[in-house]
């Protein structure tokens, strides 16, 4: 199983999507608190549709509670910051996939404390800042679920 996280998710929708990717690719969402909305807003029930309802969703009030609740977990931190592309790694089960908010990413204190090798990127056109958050988490948990032979798909 992988567990896919999110530091702080600004924007509900992008939130409904990753929990019908969750329930789609059997990976656990993990969200760290502060979130910048409420779990029953309007724009996450639409985007995640009945997928909500069975979506594997931990809550975690801080980073180190996450961390606690995921011991021995190898952390994959994605950043536009990271020099390895996302594709150069071998993903194994029990890993978990770290995205930041929406408009500011991971905290600088977070991201040091995280092995540079071990901060992933995915390419962009020269100039370009960012993708969309459930863009960017889907390729990578796509990418970490192909590696593991598509376990649990049909």
């Amino acid at each position: 199983m992988l567990h896919l996280v999110l530091h702080e998710p600004e924007i509900p929708p992008n939130t409904g999507n990753l929990m019908r990717l969750a329930v789609n690719t059997g990976v656990t969402l993990h969200l760290v608190h502060p979130l910048g909305f409420a779990l029953d807003d309007k724009a996450l029930r639409r985007a995640g549709l009945d997928y909500r309802e069975w979506a594997a969703v931990q809550q975690h009030a801080s980073w180190p509670a996450l961390l606690a609740a995921l011991p021995g977990a190898r952390v994959w931190a994605f950043t536009t910051k990271a020099q390895r592309l996302y594709s150069e790694v071998r993903y194994t089960a029990g890993d978990a996939l770290l995205f930041g908010a929406e408009t500011r990413g991971l905290p600088t204190a977070l991201l040091d404390s995280i092995a540079p090798e071990q901060r992933l990127r995915l390419p962009m056109q020269p100039g370009s800042r960012s993708l969309n958050l459930a863009n960017a988490a889907s390729i990578a948990v796509y990418e970490a679920w192909r590696q593991l032979g598509f376990g649990g798909a049909q």
